[in-house]
Protein backbone atom coordinates (compact mmCIF):
# COMPACT_ATOMS: atom_id res chain seq x y z
CA UNK A 1 0.00 0.00 0.00
CA UNK A 2 3.01 2.54 0.84
CA UNK A 3 2.64 5.37 2.89
CA UNK A 4 0.13 7.42 2.18
CA UNK A 5 -0.97 10.78 3.85
CA UNK A 6 -4.80 11.94 4.57
CA UNK A 7 -4.23 14.56 2.25
CA UNK A 8 -2.85 12.52 -0.43
CA UNK A 9 -5.40 9.83 -0.16
CA UNK A 10 -8.27 12.55 -0.66
CA UNK A 11 -6.75 14.20 -3.57
CA UNK A 12 -6.38 10.52 -5.50
CA UNK A 13 -9.79 9.04 -3.91
CA UNK A 14 -11.71 11.82 -4.86
CA UNK A 15 -10.79 12.83 -8.12
CA UNK A 16 -14.11 12.38 -9.62
CA UNK A 17 -16.09 13.75 -6.87
CA UNK A 18 -17.56 17.48 -7.80
CA UNK A 19 -16.71 18.51 -4.40
CA UNK A 20 -13.25 17.33 -4.17
CA UNK A 21 -11.29 19.94 -3.53
CA UNK A 22 -13.81 21.80 -1.07
CA UNK A 23 -14.46 18.21 0.75
CA UNK A 24 -10.59 17.90 1.31
CA UNK A 25 -10.48 21.38 2.70
CA UNK A 26 -13.34 20.59 4.95
CA UNK A 27 -11.82 17.12 6.22
CA UNK A 28 -8.48 17.96 7.05
CA UNK A 29 -9.58 20.74 9.06
CA UNK A 30 -11.69 18.11 10.92
CA UNK A 31 -8.41 16.18 11.00
CA UNK A 32 -5.98 18.86 12.38
CA UNK A 33 -9.19 19.29 15.03
CA UNK A 34 -9.09 16.08 16.02
CA UNK A 35 -5.13 16.33 17.09
CA UNK A 36 -5.51 19.30 18.92
CA UNK A 37 -7.97 17.44 20.76
CA UNK A 38 -5.80 14.32 21.30
CA UNK A 39 -3.15 16.73 22.25
CA UNK A 40 -5.50 17.88 25.65
CA UNK A 41 -6.99 14.36 25.89
CA UNK A 42 -3.06 12.86 26.55
CA UNK A 43 -2.54 15.26 29.40
CA UNK A 44 -5.40 13.94 31.34
CA UNK A 45 -4.33 15.18 35.33
CA UNK A 46 -1.84 17.15 34.60
CA UNK A 47 -3.88 19.81 32.74
CA UNK A 48 -6.65 21.58 33.86
CA UNK A 49 -9.42 20.43 32.02
CA UNK A 50 -11.29 17.13 33.85
CA UNK A 51 -14.45 17.26 35.96
CA UNK A 52 -18.16 18.83 35.16
CA UNK A 53 -18.28 22.16 33.58
CA UNK A 54 -21.41 23.11 35.92
CA UNK A 55 -23.66 23.37 33.24
CA UNK A 56 -25.98 20.75 30.62
CA UNK A 57 -26.52 21.07 27.31
CA UNK A 58 -29.77 20.77 25.75
CA UNK A 59 -30.06 16.75 26.28
CA UNK A 60 -30.25 17.37 29.94
CA UNK A 61 -26.64 16.28 30.38
CA UNK A 62 -23.82 17.58 32.62
CA UNK A 63 -21.68 18.70 30.57
CA UNK A 64 -17.75 17.98 31.37
CA UNK A 65 -15.14 20.53 30.74
CA UNK A 66 -13.78 18.71 28.16
CA UNK A 67 -16.93 18.74 26.19
CA UNK A 68 -17.03 22.36 25.48
CA UNK A 69 -13.05 22.57 25.01
CA UNK A 70 -13.49 20.12 22.51
CA UNK A 71 -16.87 22.07 20.68
CA UNK A 72 -14.80 24.68 20.66
CA UNK A 73 -12.08 23.49 19.06
CA UNK A 74 -14.12 22.07 16.20
CA UNK A 75 -15.95 25.31 15.62
CA UNK A 76 -12.50 27.16 15.87
CA UNK A 77 -11.11 24.90 12.94
CA UNK A 78 -14.09 24.85 10.59
CA UNK A 79 -15.63 28.16 10.67
CA UNK A 80 -12.46 30.78 8.99
CA UNK A 81 -12.21 29.07 5.45
CA UNK A 82 -15.16 30.04 3.88
CA UNK A 83 -16.36 26.63 3.21
CA UNK A 84 -19.37 26.13 5.66
CA UNK A 85 -22.38 27.92 6.02
CA UNK A 86 -23.38 26.43 9.29
CA UNK A 87 -23.06 23.84 11.97
CA UNK A 88 -25.22 21.41 14.51
CA UNK A 89 -22.89 20.13 17.50
CA UNK A 90 -24.41 18.03 20.52
CA UNK A 91 -23.26 21.11 22.70
CA UNK A 92 -24.84 23.74 21.38
CA UNK A 93 -28.73 24.20 21.90
CA UNK A 94 -29.25 25.69 18.05
CA UNK A 95 -27.64 25.64 15.04
CA UNK A 96 -24.42 27.60 15.22
CA UNK A 97 -24.24 30.43 13.11
CA UNK A 98 -21.01 31.43 11.21
CA UNK A 99 -19.27 34.65 12.47
CA UNK A 100 -19.93 37.91 10.38
CA UNK A 101 -16.28 38.69 9.94
CA UNK A 102 -15.90 35.16 8.11
CA UNK A 103 -16.92 34.01 4.40
CA UNK A 104 -20.31 31.68 4.29
CA UNK A 105 -19.78 28.30 1.88
CA UNK A 106 -21.79 25.81 0.55
CA UNK A 107 -21.73 22.75 2.94
CA UNK A 108 -23.32 22.12 6.91
CA UNK A 109 -22.09 20.36 9.77
CA UNK A 110 -22.87 17.72 12.15
CA UNK A 111 -20.73 16.59 15.20
CA UNK A 112 -20.29 15.54 18.37
CA UNK A 113 -17.00 16.95 19.71
CA UNK A 114 -16.72 14.22 22.21
CA UNK A 115 -18.50 11.16 22.39
CA UNK A 116 -18.04 9.24 26.04
CA UNK A 117 -16.87 12.36 27.60
CA UNK A 118 -17.73 9.93 30.78
CA UNK A 119 -14.83 7.93 30.16
CA UNK A 120 -12.50 10.82 30.62
CA UNK A 121 -11.93 11.11 34.20
CA UNK A 122 -11.17 7.76 34.23
CA UNK A 123 -8.74 7.54 31.48
CA UNK A 124 -10.70 5.39 28.57
CA UNK A 125 -10.99 5.39 25.13
CA UNK A 126 -13.16 8.25 23.83
CA UNK A 127 -13.88 9.67 20.38
CA UNK A 128 -15.47 12.31 17.99
CA UNK A 129 -18.34 12.00 14.99
CA UNK A 130 -18.79 14.05 12.09
CA UNK A 131 -20.81 14.61 9.03
CA UNK A 132 -21.09 16.90 6.00
CA UNK A 133 -24.29 18.10 4.06
CA UNK A 134 -24.49 20.04 1.54
CA UNK A 135 -26.18 23.42 2.04
CA UNK A 136 -28.91 23.36 -0.59
CA UNK A 137 -30.52 27.12 0.57
CA UNK A 138 -30.52 30.30 -1.52
CA UNK A 139 -29.99 32.65 1.46
CA UNK A 140 -26.41 33.28 3.09
CA UNK A 141 -27.46 32.14 6.09
CA UNK A 142 -29.01 28.06 6.80
CA UNK A 143 -32.05 27.63 8.98
CA UNK A 144 -32.01 24.63 11.04
CA UNK A 145 -34.24 22.85 8.42
CA UNK A 146 -32.01 22.84 5.77
CA UNK A 147 -30.23 19.69 8.40
CA UNK A 148 -32.98 17.95 7.71
CA UNK A 149 -31.29 15.71 5.17
CA UNK A 150 -31.74 12.16 5.34
CA UNK A 151 -28.37 10.30 5.84
CA UNK A 152 -28.39 8.96 2.55
CA UNK A 153 -27.42 12.94 1.43
CA UNK A 154 -24.39 13.30 3.73
CA UNK A 155 -21.31 13.84 1.55
CA UNK A 156 -18.56 12.50 3.88
CA UNK A 157 -18.47 10.97 7.30
CA UNK A 158 -16.26 10.37 10.10
CA UNK A 159 -15.12 9.27 13.16
CA UNK A 160 -11.64 9.64 15.17
CA UNK A 161 -10.93 7.14 18.67
CA UNK A 162 -8.24 8.44 20.54
CA UNK A 163 -6.90 5.46 22.32
CA UNK A 164 -3.31 4.45 22.17
CA UNK A 165 -3.08 5.44 18.19
CA UNK A 166 -5.46 8.50 17.13
CA UNK A 167 -7.39 6.71 14.63
CA UNK A 168 -9.59 8.36 12.22
CA UNK A 169 -12.60 6.08 10.10
CA UNK A 170 -13.57 7.83 7.02
CA UNK A 171 -16.14 7.64 3.83
CA UNK A 172 -16.98 9.95 1.28
CA UNK A 173 -19.40 7.44 0.13
CA UNK A 174 -17.20 5.00 -1.86
CA UNK A 175 -15.79 2.73 1.13
CA UNK A 176 -14.47 2.84 4.28
CA UNK A 177 -10.85 3.80 5.44
CA UNK A 178 -8.68 4.29 8.24
CA UNK A 179 -5.87 6.13 9.46
CA UNK A 180 -3.60 6.74 12.29
CA UNK A 181 -2.03 9.72 13.43
CA UNK A 182 1.72 9.76 13.45
CA UNK A 183 2.85 11.15 16.34
CA UNK A 184 6.31 12.10 14.67
CA UNK A 185 5.16 13.93 11.37
CA UNK A 186 1.97 14.90 12.61
CA UNK A 187 0.20 13.06 9.74
CA UNK A 188 -2.39 10.85 9.48
CA UNK A 189 -1.09 8.17 7.21
CA UNK A 190 -3.62 5.42 5.16
CA UNK A 191 -3.73 2.02 7.21
CA UNK A 192 -6.87 0.56 5.81
CA UNK A 193 -8.29 0.43 2.65
CA UNK A 194 -11.77 -0.65 1.78
CA UNK A 195 -12.69 -1.95 5.19
CA UNK A 196 -15.16 -5.10 5.59
CA UNK A 197 -16.97 -5.84 8.46
CA UNK A 198 -17.44 -9.53 8.45
CA UNK A 199 -21.22 -10.59 8.21
CA UNK A 200 -21.75 -12.63 10.90
CA UNK A 201 -20.65 -12.57 14.11
CA UNK A 202 -21.19 -14.17 17.75
CA UNK A 203 -20.70 -10.45 19.30
CA UNK A 204 -22.52 -7.65 20.26
CA UNK A 205 -22.92 -4.57 22.26
CA UNK A 206 -25.60 -3.49 25.37
CA UNK A 207 -26.13 -1.75 28.01
CA UNK A 208 -27.24 -4.85 30.21
CA UNK A 209 -28.41 -2.13 33.16
CA UNK A 210 -31.17 -0.89 30.97
CA UNK A 211 -32.81 -4.41 30.64
CA UNK A 212 -36.19 -3.92 32.35
CA UNK A 213 -36.69 -0.91 30.16
CA UNK A 214 -36.01 -3.21 26.95
CA UNK A 215 -38.70 -3.27 24.09
CA UNK A 216 -39.95 -6.79 23.53
CA UNK A 217 -37.94 -7.48 20.51
CA UNK A 218 -34.61 -6.47 22.24
CA UNK A 219 -35.21 -8.81 25.22
CA UNK A 220 -36.08 -11.45 23.19
CA UNK A 221 -32.72 -10.99 21.27
CA UNK A 222 -30.55 -10.68 23.96
CA UNK A 223 -32.32 -13.77 25.73
CA UNK A 224 -31.90 -16.10 22.76
CA UNK A 225 -27.79 -15.37 22.05
CA UNK A 226 -27.88 -15.85 25.93
CA UNK A 227 -28.67 -19.02 25.66
CA UNK A 228 -25.71 -19.80 23.70
CA UNK A 229 -25.60 -23.41 21.68
CA UNK A 230 -28.45 -25.24 23.85
CA UNK A 231 -30.58 -22.26 22.35
CA UNK A 232 -32.33 -21.07 19.21
CA UNK A 233 -29.39 -19.15 17.72
CA UNK A 234 -27.04 -22.14 18.04
CA UNK A 235 -24.23 -21.02 19.42
CA UNK A 236 -22.02 -18.93 22.21
CA UNK A 237 -22.11 -15.51 21.92
CA UNK A 238 -19.45 -12.96 24.03
CA UNK A 239 -20.67 -9.51 25.46
CA UNK A 240 -18.85 -6.41 24.75
CA UNK A 241 -19.62 -2.86 25.70
CA UNK A 242 -17.12 0.09 26.34
CA UNK A 243 -19.79 2.88 26.65
CA UNK A 244 -17.86 5.40 24.26
CA UNK A 245 -20.02 4.28 20.71
CA UNK A 246 -17.53 5.26 18.91
CA UNK A 247 -15.07 2.56 20.01
CA UNK A 248 -17.20 -0.17 19.90
CA UNK A 249 -17.93 1.01 16.21
CA UNK A 250 -14.26 0.78 15.78
CA UNK A 251 -14.28 -3.01 17.51
CA UNK A 252 -17.08 -4.10 14.45
CA UNK A 253 -15.24 -2.55 12.02
CA UNK A 254 -12.11 -4.05 13.01
CA UNK A 255 -13.62 -7.55 14.08
CA UNK A 256 -17.55 -7.97 13.43
CA UNK A 257 -20.22 -7.21 16.26
CA UNK A 258 -23.29 -5.49 16.53
CA UNK A 259 -24.22 -2.58 18.81
CA UNK A 260 -27.65 -1.83 20.40
CA UNK A 261 -29.12 1.12 21.59
CA UNK A 262 -32.55 0.19 21.42
CA UNK A 263 -35.49 2.52 22.59
CA UNK A 264 -36.60 2.18 26.35
CA UNK A 265 -38.93 2.76 28.48
CA UNK A 266 -36.66 4.47 30.82
CA UNK A 267 -37.40 8.02 29.58
CA UNK A 268 -40.19 7.22 27.65
CA UNK A 269 -40.57 10.78 26.02
CA UNK A 270 -37.53 10.14 24.42
CA UNK A 271 -37.50 8.21 20.74
CA UNK A 272 -34.11 7.00 21.61
CA UNK A 273 -31.02 7.66 23.51
CA UNK A 274 -28.59 8.82 20.39
CA UNK A 275 -28.88 11.39 18.13
CA UNK A 276 -29.45 11.08 14.59
CA UNK A 277 -27.49 14.09 12.87
CA UNK A 278 -24.32 13.47 14.45
CA UNK A 279 -23.91 10.07 15.87
CA UNK A 280 -26.82 7.97 13.44
CA UNK A 281 -26.33 8.94 10.55
CA UNK A 282 -21.80 9.23 10.18
CA UNK A 283 -21.80 5.50 12.18
CA UNK A 284 -24.86 4.36 9.46
CA UNK A 285 -22.94 6.11 6.39
CA UNK A 286 -19.33 4.30 7.39
CA UNK A 287 -20.83 0.82 8.18
CA UNK A 288 -22.73 0.68 5.24
CA UNK A 289 -19.46 1.53 2.81
CA UNK A 290 -17.62 -1.06 5.13
CA UNK A 291 -20.30 -3.93 3.72
CA UNK A 292 -22.59 -3.77 7.61
CA UNK A 293 -25.69 -2.17 8.40
CA UNK A 294 -27.50 0.12 10.65
CA UNK A 295 -30.95 0.11 11.35
CA UNK A 296 -33.44 1.65 13.91
CA UNK A 297 -34.81 -2.29 14.33
CA UNK A 298 -37.71 -1.21 11.71
CA UNK A 299 -36.03 1.15 9.40
CA UNK A 300 -32.56 2.05 7.93
CA UNK A 301 -31.20 4.33 9.44
CA UNK A 302 -30.30 6.49 6.34
CA UNK A 303 -33.44 6.74 5.45
CA UNK A 304 -34.56 8.73 8.20
CA UNK A 305 -36.38 11.85 7.58
CA UNK A 306 -35.35 14.50 10.32
CA UNK A 307 -37.51 16.86 12.48
CA UNK A 308 -35.15 18.36 14.70
CA UNK A 309 -31.38 19.43 14.94
CA UNK A 310 -30.82 16.82 18.30
CA UNK A 311 -33.74 14.21 17.17
CA UNK A 312 -33.34 11.00 18.79
CA UNK A 313 -33.31 7.86 17.36
CA UNK A 314 -32.67 3.84 18.11
CA UNK A 315 -29.72 3.07 17.01
CA UNK A 316 -28.32 -1.01 16.00
CA UNK A 317 -25.14 -1.10 13.84
CA UNK A 318 -22.47 -3.93 12.65
CA UNK A 319 -22.40 -7.35 11.01
CA UNK A 320 -25.27 -7.39 8.36
CA UNK A 321 -26.46 -10.43 8.67
CA UNK A 322 -26.72 -10.16 12.84
CA UNK A 323 -28.82 -7.14 11.68
CA UNK A 324 -31.28 -9.02 9.62
CA UNK A 325 -31.76 -11.18 12.25
CA UNK A 326 -32.69 -8.40 14.72
CA UNK A 327 -34.51 -6.89 12.32
CA UNK A 328 -36.64 -9.85 12.21
CA UNK A 329 -37.45 -9.88 16.00
CA UNK A 330 -38.88 -6.65 15.23
CA UNK A 331 -40.99 -7.66 12.58
CA UNK A 332 -42.31 -10.51 14.80
CA UNK A 333 -42.85 -8.00 17.48
CA UNK A 334 -44.18 -5.03 15.67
Amino acid sequence: MGRKTLSQFLFEHLDNNPDKEDLSYIINDMAIAIKAIKSIITKGQLGSHLGLADNTNVQGEEQKQMDIICDDIFIDHTQWRGLVAGMVSEEQDEMYHIPKQYKKGKYLLCFDPLDGSSNIDINMTVGSLFSVLKYKGDSETPTEADFFQKGSEQLAAGFSVYGPANSILLTCGNGTFGFVLDEEDGEFILTEENIQVPKETNEFGINSSNQRFWDDATKEYITDCLAGKEGPRGKDFNMRWVAAMVTDAYRILTRGGVYLYPKDKKVPIKEGRLRLLYEGNPIAMIMENAGGACTTGTQRMLDVQPTSIHQRIPLIFGSKKEIEKIEEYYKKHS
